[in-house]
């Protein structure tokens, strides 16, 4: 009898989280491994958003939260939405989850049923063609390459929307490229989706902060025509570093925030309430500490961008936002070296993990394969010193 349910014997494992946790048990074994596979802010959580986690377990905020998050936080995600992307939400139209990870997942499970489709640009996030498998749904690709800075057109967008479509996850800042739609593009692709008022539009809008565009932040729901049929998914973990407070939420169409909440109360119930005062400091407190972490990330993103360049055969673009690049590796498929034949991304990322010993992703996991991702979710020091040690294995392959 199997034990398992056919439901998760279906997904594939996080292979960011995997390479990670390789990393670990090489640096566990006393090996100096750089990692570049996770994608997580190497800076510590402000001070203000500390303190306020502080007085919260000082005043006793060790009870049940609300389902859908404290009233308080929502109405500050409100506040910020209108402030920031010029967005107007209800603070009821909010619900507060366990990261944005959970905050997508809720809205893919309470919104698609099964046989619906959802289009999916490429390369996406490892988790996106999972959680939709999860909710019943149906994936359907578009794929991309580094010609086109990773964008699907509206005629891509178009020729992909069937009767059955029921959404696309549009994420940008993009994890893993970090390409970013400009407002003319964004524009474009809304006047495919208008056409189809059915259609959902799921905005992964975590690393709007991490933006080096020099250009005001967009959001697709800004335009008014499919405001309402956009959910935005966001959270605190990548522009204030808090990735392990584990706060997202998604603002949604009424119908969809209740279903949610509906979902959340019999699932996980509200998110910690000690971290919700925290993100609640966050999104109300001084936002210095933002852009100075993004200056830190942009600087970095030149290092990255002119080491890559160097190294023969790495074929990189130049990322406008997140902290993520995603180099074209194919011009080492059919090489070897140290007894290593290299048949294809996964390959290389291994090479390199265990002779290199830097950690990368293989592009594989976000459905483009050829490529691979690397973080600079770390120190200049770290980065001179991976791509250093990448580029000597990397010429040794023959």
């Amino acid at each position: 009898m199997q034990t398992i349910s056919d439901r998760v014997l279906s997904l594939a494992a996080s292979q960011t989280l995997a390479m990670s946790q390789k990393s670990a048990e090489l640096k566990a074994q006393g090996i100096d491994v750089i990692n570049l596979s996770v994608g997580e802010p190497d800076f510590n959580t402000p001070a203000h958003i500390k303190e306020a986690a502080v007085r919260a377990i000082e005043d006793n905020f060790s009870f049940y939260s609300p389902v859908p998050g404290f009233m308080s936080l929502r109405k500050a995600i409100a506040e910020k939405l209108s402030r920031e992307n010029g967005l107007t939400f209800a603070p009821e139209q909010i619900v507060v989850g366990n990261g944005a990870k959970h905050a997508l997942c809720n809205v893919l499970m309470a919104t698609v049923n099964p046989g619906d489709e959802v289009i999916i640009p490429t390369p996406a996030w490892v988790s996106y063609c999972e959680l939709v498998k999860l909710a019943g749904g149906t994936n359907v690709l578009i794929p991309t390459g580094i010609d086109s800075d990773f964008k699907i057109t509206p005629a891509q967008l178009e020729a992909s929307i069937t009767p059955r479509t029921r959404a696309i996850i549009l994420c940008t800042p993009s994890n893993p490229t970090g390409s970013v739609y400009t407002r003319d593009e964004l524009r474009a692709l809304a006047d495919v989706i208008a056409a189809h008022p059915g259609m959902l539009i799921i905005a992964d809008e975590i690393y709007e902060h991490i933006n080096y565009t020099g250009s005001e932040i967009v959001s697709i729901a800004s335009f008014p025509d499919v405001a309402g049929q956009t959910v935005i998914i966001n959270g605190v973990s990548k522009a204030y570093a808090m990735t392990g407070w584990r706060i997202g939420y998604c603002a949604a169409p009424a119908e969809v925030a209740k279903a949610i909440t509906k979902l959340q109360g019999q699932m996980t119930s509200g998110a910690s309430s000690i971290a919700q005062k925290a993100a609640e400091a966050a999104y109300t407190g001084s936002q210095e500490c933002v852009e100075e972490m993004r200056k830190a990330f942009e600087r970095r993103r030149d290092l990255v961008v002119r080491l890559a360049r160097e190294i023969p055969g790495l074929v990189a673009n130049e990322p406008q936002g997140a902290f993520y690049l995603f180099p074209e590796v194919s011009s080492y498929f059919g090489k070897s070296a140290r007894g290593y034949n290299i048949k294809d991304a996964s390959d290389l990322a291994m090479y390199l993990l265990m002779e290199a010993h830097v950690a990368t992703v293989d592009g594989a996991a976000f459905a483009a394969p050829g490529y691979i991702r690397l973080s600079y979710a770390t120190s200049d020091e770290n980065l001179v010193e991976a791509f250093r040690r990448i580029a000597a294995a990397l010429a040794e392959l023959k």
